[in-house]
Parts: structure tokens; sequence; C-alpha cells
């Protein structure tokens, strides 16, 4: 179990404590496994006794039992069987499981076989369990995950390396972070003293692996598997990585992939390892970053079929692996700054200051509300290239000040008359009101004749400054990021600008904003109103 005493740093501890604390745990349960042999052995015997003379021995006999087979263990299930066909339904339960223990006892072996080692239950983080689940299922090939201090994330990357390392002989590993000095106290450290942890399950499973740091990798010995640490910042050593003969590296980890140079250096990275092999898994972990103009934070609003987003935090991990400094710290923060509470210890994006909007929820909307929703306005910001047209539909609720995005359209060298018919496949009609930017007056009048109904918003001195105000004071704005991932982003990233001091500039920038100016026409009639 880990906790503060045996959470010391691997790297800290000499060579022979490292060696002696894995063989204490190891020798310790392996006396245990060692007597439940012995009384399963015991039990084995027992049970293949020949059953002594009596009555029941001879209704065995009569029902065509041979004597060879005339045990303690038939009489024990013949009788049960009896129980079940009279009704007792925990005896029939006991006959099902047994028939299919039997049944399946080869395959079940050769599945044993096959899986060697796994996280011990009492080693897996409670909030990953889930998560564990989907990557033995291989549900998804990215797994991001978020959290805030103390959540436990990076312990259990490094659980499931060794795990899928250790049932998966053709594989390899490689563990990168940005930077190649800060791998040794890091993930090198944290990989030794998960491979010692396991010791205690799987006796002397760290001796069956060779430490090097230079080169910085682990070796499993018995296989010749390879767990490589490399830096970013030397992405030729990355590239020039060759794994042993028919082996291929199946595993990437990013810890700390916030401080990565993009997305666009990811890629180069996973192109360069992702070959050779058919089963991969990639593990990304960090701190969640408070901008939401972080690039971490743009990307895992994308959406991605293979990609699954999970995020923890300290609060679901067992105390005693943390300490209660640890605790009383984090309760301190949450009372004098919630906002870093939220961010450092939660891994919610917060925000540095500088977004506009911060009120909004950005998740599905589904048919069963769109379909009450009874106050839709819809609104227009044209565009040709690069500038692109834009729409969206909405819904606001008065009584709750909340705001409900749900679709959108956005185009780039498209004829009035194409944008026109593609708002009819939408399934907007002739009845329904458009607000367009007025400052296209030949556009306006084009969807006037294609029989629209849509009017020029009034706009106005001051206008943009009080509508951005009026939709940043609103409870909620509420996006659905498949319906209008465009909007999403729009509002998401829309920050005040700042000056070299990072001192924020008055106004709003007229830069990628053209969703967000859609949103502020169709709703003009209501901030407009006196008291809104």
């Amino acid at each position: 179990m880990a906790n503060e005493k045996n959470l010391i740093p691997f790297n800290k501890q000499t060579e022979s404590e490292q060696r002696e604390n894995a063989k204490k745990g190891g020798k310790k349960s392996g006396e245990v496994r060692r007597k439940k042999k012995a009384m399963k052995e015991t039990m084995k015997m027992l049970l293949n006794l020949n059953l002594p003379e009596s009555e029941g021995k001879e209704k065995l006999k009569e029902i065509g039992i041979e004597d060879e087979d005339l045990t303690i263990q038939t009489a024990i299930l013949t009788n049960q069987v009896e129980k079940a066909l009279n009704g007792n339904l925990d005896s029939a339960k006991f006959v099902r499981d047994t028939a299919g223990e039997y049944v399946g006892a080869e395959e079940e072996k050769e599945e044993t076989k096959l899986y060697n080692v796994c996280i011990p239950a009492k080693d897996i983080p409670p909030s990953f369990i889930n998560v564990y689940r989907d990557i033995l299922n291989r549900g998804h090939l990215e797994y991001w995950l978020f959290g805030g201090r103390g959540s436990i994330k990076s312990t259990f990357a490094s659980e499931i390396l060794i795990d899928l390392l250790e049932n998966n002989p053709k594989m390899c590993a490689i563990i990168i972070r940005r930077y190649t000095n800060t791998l040794r106290d890091s993930v090198y450290a944290q990989t030794e003293w998960t491979i010692s942890q396991f010791s205690e399950t799987f006796e002397a499973l760290i001796d069956t692996y060779d430490f090097k740091v230079s080169p910085m990798e682990i070796t499993k010995k018995s296989t010749g598997q390879k767990i490589y640490f490399r830096g970013a910042d030397d992405p030729g050593k990355i590239k020039s990585i060759k794994p042993p003969k028919g082996m291929y590296i199946g595993i990437i980890w990013y810890e700390e992939f916030d401080q990565m140079q993009g997305m666009n250096a990811i890629r180069k990275i996973n192109q360069s390892i992702v070959r050779g092999g058919e089963d991969f898994i990639q593990l990304y972990t960090c701190n969640t970053p408070a901008s939401r103009q972080h690039f971490v934070n743009k990307e895992k609003k994308v959406i991605k079929k293979n990609r699954l987003i999970h995020l923890s935090d300290y609060r679901s991990a067992p105390k005693e692996w943390l300490g209660q400094a640890f605790i009383d710290e984090a309760e301190y923060i949450k009372e004098t700054a919630p906002t870093i509470y939220e961010n450092e210890y939660i891994g919610n994006e917060t925000g540095d200051g500088g977004n506009v909007f911060e009120n909004l929820e950005i998740r599905e909307i589904i048919d069963e509300e769109i379909k009450k929703f009874d106050r839709l306005y819809k609104g227009i910001d044209w565009g040709w290239y690069p500038d692109p047209f834009a729409y969206n539909n909405m819904h606001y609720d008065s009584a709750r000040r909340t705001l409900y995005i749900f679709d959108e359209l956005r185009c780039n060298k498209t004829s009035n008359k194409q944008t026109w018919e593609m708002l009819q496949e939408k399934g907007v009609t002739n009845e329904d009101l458009i607000t367009a930017d007025s400052a296209e007056k030949k556009s306006i009048g084009d969807y006037k004749n294609y029989g629209a109904f849509i009017r020029g918003a009034e706009k106005g001195p001051g206008s943009v400054e009080y509508s951005m105000k009026w939709l940043a004071s609103l409870n909620k704005i509420v996006i659905d990021p498949k319906r209008c991932p465009n909007t999403m982003k729009e509002f998401s990233e829309y920050e005040y600008e700042k000056d070299k001091d990072g001192n924020v500039i008055t106004g709003y920038p007229d830069k990628n904003n053209h969703h967000i100016d859609a949103v502020r026409y169709a709703l003009e009639k209501i901030w407009k109103r006196r008291g809104q």
C-alpha cells in the first residue's frame, strides 16, 4: 500500500535499501501464497478420499457412478444437484458455477498464462478503475489524464506501463518529457519505485529488470523489452531508437505534456515512434493548465473517437497515500484562494484573468432539450475569405438568464444563394427571423429576394461593449461542442488583449469573433431592452 513512508523516492534510497525493501515485500507475500497453496493442496487431498461405506455410497452406485469415482467430492456434488432439482437456489448457483469452472478450466488456465502481472487492486487509485478497464479492453488509443496536485495520475501511468509491458512480450515503452535533464529524478525514479512496489505482490519482480542511467533505460532481462527515457529537446535521439528484433514501441507516455511545444511537436514524435506493431497505447499526463488558450486545453475540446479524457483530483486518492499535511494545505488554499484551488488542486480551467467569458458550460444539448426551446434566435455575420460566413441558432431562457447555442454554419467562399440553401437544409424557413450584420446591405437584400425573413442589426455607438458585457454577465452560456465546434472554440478562447507588461487593455479585440458577433446580432432585441 502506498503511504507517506514507502513513497520515499526510489532514487533517494541506497542500492542496498532498494533491494532489501523490495525483497521484504516479496518474501512476505511469498509466505502468504505458500500457506494458501498448502491449504488448497490439503483440501484437494481430502475431497479425493474414497467415500466410506454408507447408504449414500450405495445410491451413487445405483445411478451408475464407478467405484474409482466414489469420492467425497462426488458425494458433495451429487447432493448439491439433488437440492438444486428440488428448487434450492443456492445449490443451483453452486452447480452452475462449478460446472462453468470445470468446462472453462482449460480456457481459464490459458488466459491466466497469458496475463501474468496486473496492478494489485489495493494499488489502483479509485478514480482510475474504469480507465484501467478501458485500457485492458483497448477502448481507446489516447488516454489524456488531467488533474490537480495529488491526483495520483502519474502513479497510475507508471503502473499501467509496467502492467502492459509484463503482459505484452513484444512491446517496448518510451517515456518522454520536454527536457532531458528532468527525466532521472522524475519518471525514471517513478518507474523504479513502481516496479519495487509490484515486487510486494509479484515476488522479487524488481530482480527481473536491469536499470541503467547511461543510456537511461530499463530492460526486462528475460525478454529484452526496454523502457526508454527521452527528452523532446533532443528529437534526434528519439528518432534513432531501434527496439530489439521482433519488438516495437507500443507504449508512449508523455509526462507533463503541457510543457511540450504544441500538438505539432507531439504529432511529429508519434509519427517517428508508432510503427512496426498493431497494439498501441498512448498516455498523456499533466496538471490542467489554467489558461483556456493553452494548446492542451484547446486540443482536449476537439472531438476524437480514439481519445479518452479523464480528470481526477486529490479527493479521490486514499488519504494515507497523501498524508494529512497535504490535505490541510489543500483545504487552506480552498478557503484563502479559491481560484487557485480550483486549478491547482481540482484541475479545472480557471483562466488567467484574461478570459472574456467565464460563464461557459460546454456540454451536449440533447434533442429532448431542443424540442422544448420556445424562444429561438438566429444570427448571421457575413464573410467570404479569409473571414468566414457564420450563422448560429440559439435559445434564451430569460428566467434563468441562460443562453443555449445548439446550431451553427460556417463556410468560406460561398455565395449568398448557397448559404441560404444550406440554412434551409438545416430547417430555417421563410418565417424564421434572422438578424444579420447590417454592414452588408446587398447580402441582406439578396436574402430578402430569396424569401428570407431577415433584418439588419441596429448596432450603434457602444453596442459592442454593451452586448459583450451582457453576454459575459449571463448565468450560463451553454454550447454544444459537437453541434457547434467553431462557436465553442471562439467563445472559450476569446480573451482581452494585454500590453507588454501583461496589463489588460480596455475594449474587445475584433478578431476570431465571427460566431460571437452572430450571437450578438441574434439577441440584439433582448440586450437592448431597458433593464437588461
